[in-house]
């Protein structure tokens, strides 16, 4: 993905876009996806990097949702389980089968989470990614070593899918740009541009970067921007009721050793109702999630501090050594654009998760609510409102078997694996300059090739699109990412032509961001 030629592309005044979608985040690029599989001509505008908001901060599962089944939502986990099996095959570099344990202390729960977990299997069908079985407590304990043992009777394995959300962003980013969209982050949109019947007929948008503008026409645009919906609903309508409540989750980061073993643990109703998960995920344990209702949406969420108590000490009721503050590496937040509920209901996690697309009268199309796992279904749904809003003939979508960028039968072993395709060719880049070998920081794989390939293929303008979102340090180890930072900004000033200035600017910017992944 090369912006600067992207950019370019908005230099001419004469050209309509099919679609023009608002968001680089899992929505927005679902949307652009699924578009140009139908051989649309799209642009998409992402105001920070892409997935810098809730998509980057997820508990990294692909799933159909074990307690959407359990509050009755089978539509929502029929269609989940389809595209979580469809994504496996799509992306196998990004995403794979993860086992789970349910402790088991019961003969009730036995019988209860056995019955709703073989429906589970049985409603993947041949997308299943293996069955479900009760294993005794020797076993349970065997394959998860640092769980509690006293009134254990046993636990309920099942399958379920886990991945990098912030790389598959990227890599859904750099399909698009392959297949024909124009991608661009930090490019903002200033205005909605109207006829004089009040249609959208295109956006204002402006480079962050440069600070330079551009009018872009475009027959349809697409408001897919999460928690930020209601700021374009109300750009297009100052008289627009909000439509989104947001929900915030934080999840805490571990060492493994608190866990053990390759298998997650779920637990499927805390205090508060919700599910808490532990899931090993790139050498470490993540660890939550909370429902907490936030009324401002933000960028850069702050999980509260009594989040952090909550999920520490539900941990602490299930792991045979407690987690402290002390032990936990790094603290990460997001906001759930949630349907704002009725008055009087405050119950988030009652709140369907099934996804909603409203047509506005100036043609104005929001996407609203869903999910990482049906990110591919909800941009087939709202493409499909092009002829609505156009009264142009549709193709059919053919993204249900797109391959993504990096996408390999032969995943790289370790860390390489999420690059696929990618990994030979930074590994060769890596001869180019000894340096570029060398590693970033003594307690992780990655090397400085990584770095000069962020900038050169990724579209990375910023320390943190790096140390965040390329390769996944800061949400691992914010004092990690801290101290790696400076090495991140003197290879990216060298590889894009920068200063001292930008090198001091960056890193003041980087190390404000990265005190909020840390538990002070």
């Amino acid at each position: 993905m090369n912006r600067q030629e992207n950019l370019s592309q908005l230099q001419d005044k004469s050209k309509i876009w099919d679609i023009a979608v608002i968001g680089g985040g899992s929505s927005g690029l679902g949307v652009a996806l699924d578009a140009i599989s139908r051989g649309l001509s799209v642009v998409l505008f992402e105001k920070a990097d892409f997935a810098k908001g809730t998509s980057s901060r997820s508990t990294k599962l692909v799933h159909g949702g074990v307690r959407y089944l359990a509050q009755g939502d089978v539509g929502l986990v029929f269609e989940a389980l389809k595209e979580r099996g469809k994504l496996l095959k799509n992306a196998p570099h990004l995403a794979h089968d993860q086992p789970f344990i349910i402790p088991i202390f019961s003969w009730k729960d036995r019988l209860m989470y056995s019955v709703g977990l073989k429906m589970y299997d049985w409603m993947a069908g041949r997308l299943s990614l293996g069955k479900s079985e009760f294993i005794s407590k020797e076993e349970t304990l065997r394959r998860i070593p640092g769980l509690k043992s006293k009134g254990l009777y046993g636990g309920v394995v099942y399958h379920d899918g886990q991945f990098d959300d912030a790389r598959l962003a990227l890599n859904l980013a750099q399909s698009a740009d392959e297949a024909g969209t124009c991608v661009l982050n930090y490019v903002s949109v200033n205005s909605l541009v109207k006829n004089e019947k009040g249609k959208i007929i295109g956006l204002n948008v402006s480079d962050k970067l440069t600070r330079k503008r551009y009018e872009v026409k475009a027959k349809m645009v697409v408001n897919a921007t999460g928690v930020f919906a209601d700021k374009i609903l109300q750009m297009d309508n100052p008289t627009a009721p909000k439509m989104i409540q947001p929900s915030q989750g934080i999840h805490l980061v571990l060492d493994i050793d608190f866990l053990g073993g390759k298998d997650a643990l779920m637990i499927p109703e805390t205090r508060d109702g919700r599910v808490l998960f532990a899931v090993p995920w790139h050498g470490k344990l993540v660890v939550g999630t909370t429902d907490t209702l936030r009324e401002k949406p933000k960028l850069e969420p702050e999980a509260l501090q009594r989040e952090i108590d909550f999920v520490l000490e539900t941990a602490a009721g299930y792991l045979a050594k407690s987690p402290t503050r002390a032990d936990v590496k790094s603290v990460f937040a997001g906001l759930r654009p949630l349907a704002r509920p009725k008055e009087g209901s405050t119950k988030t996690k009652e709140i369907s998760r099934s996804h909603k697309i409203i047509l506005s009268d100036s043609g104005l199309v929001t996407l609203t609510g869903g999910k990482w796992t049906t990110f591919r279904k909800m941009g087939e749904d709202t493409v499909e409102y092009f002829t609505k809003v156009t009264g142009e003939k549709l193709k059919e979508s053919r993204s249900l078997d797109m391959k993504i960028h990096g996408a390999t039968n032969h995943v790289p072993e370790g860390h390489w694996g999420v690059y696929g395709f990618d990994a030979q060719p930074i590994q060769e880049l890596s001869k180019e300059n000894k340096e570029w070998a060398r590693r970033l920081h003594p307690d992780f794989p990655n090397i400085a090739a990584e770095v000069i390939w962020a900038v050169r293929e990724e579209m990375a303008m910023k320390v943190e699109d790096v140390l965040s979102r390329r390769i996944r340090m800061l949400i691992l180890d914010a004092q990690a990412a801290i101290d790696t930072a400076p090495i991140v900004a003197q290879l990216m000033a060298e590889e894009m032509q920068k200063d001292e200035q930008w090198i001091a600017s960056e890193l003041a910017d980087f190390n404000k961001t990265a005190s909020k992944y840390l538990i002070k």
